[in-house]
């Protein structure tokens, strides 16, 4: 029996826009999804295309057991978490031996296969490695850990990725005379955030110009809205939404004597808050009692 587990991301900065070859940067947080594998001539599995897929991949027969503290469908990375899990747990139970970075080609080639060609590299890279990412084009680059105080908002309005992204992709077709500019600044954003990482303020301050770009894409939801307004009269330093939009998470950067009151605010509006910082773990085995 083999247990590994894999954290849930946020993009901090610049989703939607790296799919047009912007700049973006992905963080890795502490809540996970733990998946339990053993050989069994009788397999029982979760109900998961993922789970399936991995052991497809793998091509070997098992049974599993899924604990997530990811709420999926919520732009929380909550799939890839799944997929890295399972196929970190499969390599050491059956003692396949593949490299974590094979983890993470693999884990995107399942995600790639289930989602019809539409997933992304980064939320498996992320879940994987663990840390903050800068995305850039098709290169990932690690950079210096920041102990940032998020707290995650969720709408618990469910989303899709998939139509998010056609609808701005929809967006610049038609009209690239608007579309491009706005996407160039999300661009311009992250840069900029990345020049003030160590100013939580001025952080907070790109995070919200984030937001009202992404707002003018068209990804916004009034469920979002309410919770980045709660979020910023609470006293966080910005907040916006997180992923593809339409619903899903938003993120607020907070001080450390704020957490409590932003996930408060959060909460008031009905939404489901998560206190949180960055997990540099990413993939790893759990031990069992």
């Amino acid at each position: 029996m083999a247990t590994w587990s894999a954290p849930g991301k946020v993009f901090l900065f610049g989703e939607h826009a790296v799919v047009y070859g912007k700049p973006g940067v992905a963080m890795a947080i502490k809540p996970r999804v733990f998946v339990t594998v053993r050989k069994s001539r009788n397999p029982t599995r979760a109900k998961s295309p993922y789970i399936n897929e991995c052991f497809n991949m793998l091509g070997v027969r098992g049974s599993v057991y899924v604990h997530s503290q990811l709420q999926s469908s919520s732009g929380l990375g909550s799939s890839a978490a799944v997929t890295v899990a399972t196929l970190s747990a499969i390599n050491d139970e059956f003692d396949i031996g593949h490299t974590r970075e094979e983890i993470a080609e693999m884990a995107f080639a399942v995600e790639k296969k289930v989602q019809n060609g539409r997933a992304s590299p980064t939320d498996t890279y992320v879940s994987t490695n663990g840390g903050m990412v800068l995305i850039t084009g098709n290169s990932k680059r690690r950079l210096p850990p920041q102990s940032l105080h998020i707290v995650v908002g969720n709408t618990m309005v469910p989303h899709s990725t998939s139509k998010m992204v056609e609808l701005v992709g929809d967006l610049q077709k038609k009209h690239p005379e608007i579309a491009n500019p706005i996407l160039d600044a999300i661009g311009a954003v992250t840069l900029s955030a990345l020049h003030n990482i160590n100013n939580p303020k001025e952080l907070g301050r790109c995070m919200d110009m984030n937001n009202a770009l992404l707002e003018a894409l068209g990804v916004g939801h009034p469920t979002s809205s309410k919770l980045i307004l709660a979020a910023r009269a609470s006293g966080a330093y910005g907040a916006k939404i997180t992923g593809a939009g339409g619903g899903g998470c938003i993120i607020a950067l907070c001080p450390r004597r704020a957490k409590n009151r932003v996930a408060g605010a959060i909460e008031a509006c009905e939404g489901r808050a998560i206190i949180t910082t960055i997990d540099t773990d990413g993939v790893r085995k759990e031990k069992h009692d």
